[in-house]
C-alpha cells in the first residue's frame, strides 16, 4: 500500500472553468495540463502572426479529450505564445475547442497582458489561469490581471538566491524585502492559487515532489510542477530508447502524485497518451490507500480509481 499523508491545514478545493482540484489526497484526481502553440511546436506556421494548422491541433485537443475521459484525469490547456497578436488567436481557437479552463501562457510580460485584456473583453475570465505570477512579475501584468477580474493564477516559486525547497517556499510568505506571492495575488484579486514548485535541474522531480507536500501542509493550497521541464533538459534521454525514455517519464511525473501534487504540467499534448495513464493509475493507488488508512473517499464518479482498473 502505497503511503500517503493526510493534511491537517484545511485544504482548498477550487473550480476553475468547471474543473476542480486541490483538497486531500485521494478526493480528486490530478488535473493534467498540456501545452499548444509552444516555442518550436510544428503546428506554428507563424508565431508572429498566430498562423497555424488548425486540423492537427484541433486532433491534438480531440485527442487529449479522448484520453482524459478515459482516465478521469481532467485537463487545462496552457495556451502559450510570443507575440500578443498570436496570443489572441490562440486563445481564440482553443477557447472554442474545449469547454474547460486555459491557462493563458506569454513568454513575455506584454503578452501576457495582452492575452489578460482580450480573455475579458471576450467574457472568458472565468476560464482563464494567469500563468503566472513569479516574484517577478510586472506591476502591468497585476493591474491587468486585476482589470480582467481574472481570479486564478499560478504562483510560481522561482527564487534564484535560492533553489532549495525552503528557498522556493519563502517566495510564498512576505519578509521584509518584499510581499509574498500569496498577498501580491490577493491584492490583483486572485483568490484560485495554484503553486508551482518550480522545476530548475533534472534531478529536480524529488525536490518539487517534496516541495508540493509542504505547500500543502503549510497552506493548504494546490500545488503541482512542470515535471516535463526537467525530463526535456536530460540530455540523455535522447540515446534512450523509446521505452525507457517513456518508463523514465512517468517515473518523474507519479513522483510528486504520490507526494500530494495537485496538478502536472506535463509538456506538448502529443504526449497525452503516454503521460496520462501512468498518472491516472497512480491516481486511483492514492486514493484507494487514502480510503484503508483514513477513509477519505473521491469527491467524483469520475476518479480515475473507479476507471482504470476496468
Amino acid at each position: 500500500m502505497i503511503r500517503v499523508f493526510k493534511f491537517e491545514t484545511e485544504q482548498k478545493i477550487f473550480d476553475i472553468g468547471n474543473v476542480k482540484i486541490g483538497g486531500q489526497p485521494g478526493q480528486l484526481p490530478t488535473v493534467m495540463v498540456g501545452s499548444i502553440f509552444y516555442h518550436g511546436d510544428k503546428i506554428i506556421i507563424s508565431e508572429e502572426e498566430g498562423t497555424f494548422d488548425k486540423l492537427t491541433a484541433e486532433h491534438l485537443l480531440r485527442q487529449e479529450a479522448e484520453i482524459s475521459e478515459k482516465t478521469g484525469n481532467p485537463r487545462m490547456v496552457d495556451v502559450c505564445a510570443a507575440w500578443p497578436t498570436a496570443i489572441i488567436k490562440f486563445i481564440d481557437f482553443v477557447s472554442e475547442k474545449i469547454d474547460g479552463p486555459f491557462l493563458v501562457d506569454g513568454t513575455t510580460a506584454a503578452v501576457r497582458v495582452a492575452a489578460a485584456k482580450h480573455v475579458s473583453e471576450v467574457g472568458l475570465s472565468d476560464r482563464a489561469v494567469f500563468n503566472s505570477i513569479s516574484p517577478e512579475v510586472k506591476p502591468e501584468e497585476l493591474e491587468a490581471i486585476k482589470d480582467a477580474k481574472i481570479t486564478a493564477s499560478i504562483l510560481l516559486t522561482y527564487n534564484s538566491r535560492n533553489m532549495t525547497i525552503a528557498g522556493k517556499l519563502s517566495t510564498l510568505r512576505d519578509s521584509p524585502e518584499r510581499k509574498g506571492l500569496i498577498n501580491v495575488a490577493l491584492g490583483a484579486g486572485v483568490e484560485k492559487m495554484l503553486v508551482d514548485t518550480t522545476v530548475l535541474d533534472i534531478p529536480d522531480p524529488g525536490p518539487v515532489a517534496k516541495a508540493c507536500y509542504t505547500v500543502k501542509r503549510d497552506f493548504g493550497l494546490p500545488s503541482g510542477a512542470g515535471v516535463h521541464n526537467a525530463v526535456d533538459r536530460w540530455v540523455s534521454r535522447k540515446k534512450q530508447d523509446p521505452l525507457s525514455y517513456r518508463i523514465n517519464n512517468a517515473v518523474a511525473h507519479v513522483t510528486p502524485i504520490v507526494m500530494g501534487a495537485n496538478f502536472l504540467l506535463y509538456g506538448p499534448l502529443k504526449r497525452a497518451a503516454e503521460i496520462y495513464p501512468a498518472c491516472g493509475l497512480a491516481d486511483a493507488y492514492v486514493s484507494y490507500s487514502m480510503r484503508q488508512e483514513y477513509g477519505i473517499r473521491p469527491l467524483t464518479n469520475n476518479h480515475p480509481v473507479f476507471k482504470i482498473f476496468i
